[in-house]
């Protein structure tokens, strides 16, 4: 019997288990230092380890304590008359996040543009991928100023989201809002400013730089292409519970496309989120000058006070008072990746993407979430070398390490070394070996192919289990 902790998030019940879809095993408190506005640092403690891959991401997660349920709940876990977690749990766990968790206000939209998309290509054949990418935001407020967010700059899904293109895919790109898209990120990033291609012509024209107007063009043409044959369609999402709102409608949409729907997850989820009803309404106040106001306060006489600080925001000492902190109690998001394989996509091949930095670690959590979850590929990458390879796991298969070259001699160069994309060295490459910078070719050239490669076969496999 599970112990009978529970959360806010998880639904309490007195037969001893959680309606959360996955074990109990990590919680995660932060807690920041307000007291210098310039220098806002956080503690992050977490009660077991936690990386990222479920629904796009993967990890073990727990709920903290918490003694609040609501009526509803308990008359619900009251009417099941066993000790025995129900059959439908993951159903249940899923009808209670996403009815705790407003969808965004242009999810309808959303979904009109998604399903005239999927229907437009289902009915011509063709083969479709839903890419998500970027990261998703926590927010700690309702009317949100400030949110907990990670690194990711949609690189990985918007390089993909142009090789799936190239290889036939029409692409449903399901991004972070203001993260890299297809063939504009080729310009977006500060190393690549879109105006340091442009120069001014002679009769006072804009035109592209002769030393870049050949990429440019190259560039241009492939995303009018796309965009002419109706082929990309682009859709933004901002927070966790954004994502996971989006996620669930679009792959729902997939069903007409059967095996020929694909779902290529790398976005970089989060692992926790701040329950609605334990958001603050409004900004949250890194001092006290504002009591004076909300709590009306009054003097001896009568009238409204305004109290001192009682803490410099701008002292230098290393010491903060307990009343300038602010400790952020996250709650574990639910898993769906096991909903989504089961219920919202079952005929779809699904992809996830395990990010870690401890070599020694990441092809046992990459088959511990393979197996966690039974889909079709999990797609291993290091932090430190995820531009240089990748690993692929999938069930019933030997694990496929994928990288880029480094080249052996002054005549070779990673780009005349495609050829030999996998190589016998089946464990992960030390950084220290690698060139210094970035390849010379992008690593989602290797994977997409080896992608679709896998996901011929599963639809080969797919005709042939209908068949009997």
């Amino acid at each position: 019997m599970a112990p009978q902790t529970t959360s806010n998030h998880s639904l309490p019940s007195s037969r001893g288990y959680h309606l959360q879809p996955e074990p109990a095993h990590s919680s995660l408190t932060l807690t920041f230092n307000l007291g210098a506005p310039d220098e806002e640092s956080y503690r992050i403690s977490s009660s077991s380890d936690s990386s990222s891959d479920y629904a796009g991401s993967d990890s073990e997660r727990s709920s903290t304590p918490s003694s609040r349920t609501s009526n509803n709940t308990a008359r619900m876990m009251d009417s099941i008359p066993t000790e025995v977690p129900p059959a439908n749990l993951h159903d249940m766990a899923e009808d209670h996040y996403f009815n705790a968790n407003a969808p965004p206000k242009h999810l309808d939209e959303h979904v009109r543009l998604a399903r005239e998309f999927i229907d437009y290509h289902a009915a011509a054949g063709r083969r479709l991928v839903l890419v998500t990418s970027g990261g998703t935001t926590v927010p700690l407020e309702k009317q949100t100023v400030r949110f907990i967010d990670n690194f990711s700059a949609g690189t990985r899904g918007a390089t993909s989201a142009e090789y799936f293109l190239e290889a036939g895919y029409a692409v449903l790109f399901l991004h972070r809002q203001f993260s890299l898209l297809p063939f504009s990120r080729h310009y977006s990033h500060a190393t690549d400013c879109f105006l340091d291609f442009l120069r001014e012509g002679p009769d006072g024209s804009v035109v592209a730089r002769d030393e870049d107007a050949a990429k440019m063009l190259h560039v241009l043409r492939k995303y009018r292409d796309a965009r002419d044959r109706h082929m990309l369609l682009v859709l933004p999402f901002v927070s966790i519970s954004d994502y996971l709102h989006e996620l669930r409608s679009i792959s729902r949409l997939m069903a007409p496309l059967g095996p020929q729907g694909l779902l290529y997850l790398a976005a970089a989820v989060s692992d926790f989120f701040v329950p609605p009803d334990r958001m603050s309404e409004h900004k949250i106040q890194s001092t006290d000058a504002a009591d004076s106001v909300t709590k009306n306060k009054k003097d001896g006489n009568g009238n409204t006070t305004e109290d001192e600080e009682t803490f410099d925001n701008f002292d230098s000492s290393p010491r903060v008072p307990r009343s300038k902190r602010l400790v952020v109690d996250l709650d574990p998001v639910p898993k769906f990746l096991k909903n989504l394989v089961e219920g919202w996509s079952p005929q779809g091949m699904i992809v996830s993407f395990k990010l870690e930095t401890d070599p020694n670690i990441l092809v046992h959590k990459a088959r511990y979430s393979l197996d966690r979850y039974q889909h079709h590929l999990v797609i291993g990458n290091l932090l430190s070398t995820r531009k240089w390879e990748v690993v692929f796991v999938a069930p019933g298969m030997p694990d496929r390490w994928i990288r880029i070259p480094t080249p052996t001699s002054e005549q070779e160069t990673p780009a005349t070394l495609l050829v030999k994309e996998e190589t016998e060295k089946d464990e992960p490459l030390d950084p220290k070996s690698l060139p210094e910078g970035e390849p010379d070719v992008e690593i989602e050239g290797l994977i997409i192919p080896a992608v679709k490669e896998l996901h011929s076969k599963y639809i080969e496999d797919f005709g042939k289990r209908e068949k009997k």
